[in-house]
């Protein structure tokens, strides 16, 4: 860990804002999509949550302001994205149930894992780089399902069937990836709860 790194910043973080701005929006995209007839909008909007994922994260390493409370709030607006944003597009008919529920099911297991293990008194864990790509290739995939679906299961136009097809490439890949990357918070996760345990057996 960078000298940077190792002194947490607190909550009043310019990361933090982004984070926090990037979960205000949530509802706005829920709105647009179920009470206007603003669906490509909507898409828009959720396509640009999932592309500034990596924003707050270059501001907290960039301006020094690493913080346990973004190390935490993150990769939870992280999942609260993609679980709002898949079960909205799930619910408008822009993916299958199947995927919506396995993409769900992973997302509630790390989340119960992550809890679990807190509890447990292990250190914190940092996000695996291939869990920000599957999380990217999920949030990418969303907008572009519902850019592909239209209001009361109208006709699909030809460059629609084009992009839905990248979509299931897309979509199919950050699902395989999130759960190959549950296996690898296996080891990280061992070590956090050994190296947790030490440091409070010596407090």
């Amino acid at each position: 860990m960078g000298e940077n790194e190792s002194v947490d910043a607190g909550w009043l973080t310019w990361a933090n804002a982004v984070t926090l701005a990037r979960l205000a929006f949530l509802p706005v995209f829920f709105w647009l999509l179920f009470g206007t007839n603003h669906r490509a909008v909507a898409a828009w909007l959720l396509a640009v949550l999932g592309a500034t994922d990596w924003i707050d994260g270059y501001l907290a390493r960039r301006l020094h302001q690493v913080s346990n409370v973004g190390k935490i709030l993150d990769p939870s607006a992280d999942r609260l994205l993609v679980i709002g944003g898949l079960l909205a597009v799930a619910a408008a008919a822009g993916v299958p149930w199947w995927f919506a529920i396995l993409t769900m099911v992973r997302e509630l297991l790390v989340s119960v894992l992550t809890l679990v293990l807190a509890a447990l008194g292990a250190a914190r864990i940092n996000v695996l780089w291939w869990g920000k790509v599957s999380t990217f290739a999920l949030m990418t995939a969303f907008p572009l399902f519902l850019l592909t679906t239209n209001p009361h299961h109208a006709a699909l136009r030809p460059w629609q069937h084009d992009v839905r097809t990248w979509c299931w490439v897309i979509g199919l890949m950050g699902l395989g990836l999130s759960w190959l990357v549950v296996v690898g918070y296996v080891k990280p996760a061992l070590y956090a709860l050994r190296t947790g345990r030490q440091a409070r057996s010596t407090l």
